[in-house]
């Protein structure tokens, strides 16, 4: 086994792995601990040791991971995530950039490449975009048309909440998370008995229908996800059966292209035989 095969091995072990979670959630605890002025007084010099440390073990696992994979190393986008993440963790604490520091908390964000569950569920929603940008775009459309309309039938009942377009969008916004969106239609009856049915009629189209609908399209691609994974551990498995089947039939091949050994019916070899 060669250098190279031999990293590759130790990188892809589950020894290896288990560590690397582990170095991550200690490094994404410690950074969350340094924003706490009673334990930097008490132990602000180990928190920074161990975050130097830390930092150190992934710039290593990096660059072990493209001496391993070479090429290949290029191909994987999560590789580039994770060398995104470490090289702005790279930026010096000082100097016009000190406010940069802050982002050194992103290097959490290497739990979602380093655990495969997480790794799923992320490309799971990057291949879902397609179909929730024809849902936001959707949903804008109702917003829209909503504030417009509750400008100009509310604007004067409720000046707070409808005085201009952009604030009606907002409130509208506000409505569809339910904050608070009983206390604004009762403000707007007040004057207008029948706002219940345009404020109902509109929560009913952009809660309950476009966003379950965007839920519905990020659990469908989630679960067409879990089924691509499931077909091609399948057909790995199916690839070794047939090549497993492949020699054995090799195998018997060769066995019938054998000659055959004349035998004498006492069951003894004939002369000559050896």
């Amino acid at each position: 086994m060669s250098r190279r095969e031999r990293v590759r091995s130790i990188l892809e072990s589950r020894f290896f792995q288990r560590a690397l979670i582990t170095v991550i959630v200690l490094n994404t605890a410690t950074i969350g601990a340094e924003t706490s002025a009673v334990l930097t007084d008490h132990i602000g010099g180990i928190l920074h040791t161990v975050d130097r440390v830390t930092l150190a073990v992934f710039v290593v696992e990096l660059g072990a991971r493209a001496y391993a994979y070479r090429g290949a190393f290029l191909k994987d986008p999560w590789n580039h995530f994770d060398a995104v993440i470490v090289a702005g963790a790279l930026i010096p604490a000082s100097g016009p950039v000190s406010v940069l520091r802050a982002l050194r908390i992103l290097r959490a964000l290497r739990l979602v490449s380093a655990v495969p569950s997480m790794r799923k569920v992320v490309t799971a929603l990057l291949a879902a975009i397609p179909g929730m940008a024809s849902i936001i775009g959707l949903l804008v459309l109702v917003m829209y048309v909503s504030a417009v309309l509750a400008t100009e039938l509310f604007g004067q009942a409720a000046p707070a909440y409808f005085a201009e377009l952009p604030v009606s969008l907002f409130t509208l916004f506000q409505m569809m998370t339910g904050d608070a969106w009983s206390d604004i239609t009762r403000t707007v009856m007040a004057e207008h008995p029948w706002a219940w049915v345009f404020f109902i009629g509109y929560i009913l189209v952009s809660t309950f229908v476009v966003l379950n609908l965007f839920i519905a399209v990020v659990v469908n691609a989630m679960d067409e996800q879990s089924t691509s994974s499931e077909e091609e551990r399948t057909d790995e498995q199916l690839a070794t059966v047939l090549a497993e089947l492949a020699r054995l039939h090799a195998k018997i091949d060769a066995i019938q292209a054998a000659p055959a050994v004349p035998v004498v019916p006492d069951g003894r070899l004939p002369t000559g035989t050896a």
